[in-house]
């Protein structure tokens, strides 16, 4: 054994290695996943005809996935085409997920791309965020609802970990300036709040071209293959973020609990 392998590298970069096992991600006994379809699971059927219909399947949701190889309990606060408005103002309510019975030690969410391309929602800034009330942060951007679910969260449980998922490069310029400026506003939320972190598939994760497409689609949405990548890569990202920040969670144990080691 080489303990030198489980230490942070200074050259490493996120997603350079992708242990078997999900690595340190495992350290989280429970883990909830606030997402739209590529969270859900999502797959495309044509009928009979030739209409496209859409299935969430969470048990080939990348999270799910990430469950059975860390071991983890794994939450599914997701539907395909779900945007962090419609999260905030009924779908979290109507399916009781605010309930304190549903808190996780960690919090990964992978909101965006139908709030800036389907509803075309400006994306807005972190001064859309008011951090002492989150129900006078902007209405009318992407940065003031996808802050609330993290403020309104953070009140239940407030020791939990969060990781927000930058949308990943497609082989579209237009698309690109979109991915980045969501990948900006992540950056400086996860900067403003404590114990919140960005898995930046902007920057490091692979490019959706058409290769990607042929390996890992099926039709608009991933195919089995490809949330199991996703949940790979996510599992490799949190392990890469642990290791390199060990001190930020040493005291995973006590999410959820009264207890301490640093007062």
């Amino acid at each position: 054994m080489n303990i030198k392998d489980y230490y942070a590298s200074s050259d490493e970069k996120p997603l350079e290695r992708m242990p078997a096992d999900g690595g340190f991600t495992g350290i989280f006994r429970t883990i909830c996943c606030i997402g739209d379809s590529m969270s859900s699971g999502e797959f495309e059927s044509i009928d009979d005809n030739s209409n496209k219909e859409y299935h969430d399947m969470f048990e080939y949701s990348w999270g799910q996935y990430l469950g059975r190889l860390v071991g983890a309990k794994v939450l599914n606060f997701s539907r395909g085409g779900m945007t962090a408005i419609e999260y905030c103002k009924t779908f979290a309510d109507a399916n009781n997920f605010w309930d304190t019975d549903k808190l996780c030690q960690c919090y990964i969410i992978a909101l965006g791309i139908n709030d800036l391309v389907g509803l075309k929602m400006p994306v807005g800034s972190i001064e859309d965020i008011n951090y002492e009330d989150y129900t006078k942060n902007n209405e009318e951007t992407f940065a003031g609802w996808y802050a609330q679910i993290i403020q309104r969260m953070q009140a239940l449980q407030p020791k939990a970990r969060f990781f927000l998922v930058t949308m990943i490069r497609e082989d579209s310029e237009e698309h690109n300036k979109i991915v980045q400026a969501h990948a900006q506003l992540l950056h400086d939320i996860a900067e403003r709040f404590d114990n919140t972190y960005v898995i930046d598939f902007a920057q490091y994760g692979p490019v959706i071209d058409a290769e990607f497409r042929r390996n890992f689609y099926l039709g608009g949405h991933l195919n089995p293959a490809g949330y199991l990548l996703v949940s790979r890569m996510v599992a490799s990202y949190i392990d890469y973020i642990i290791r390199n920040n060990p001190e930020g969670f040493y005291e995973v144990p006590f999410i959820g609990t009264p207890y301490s080691f640093s007062k």
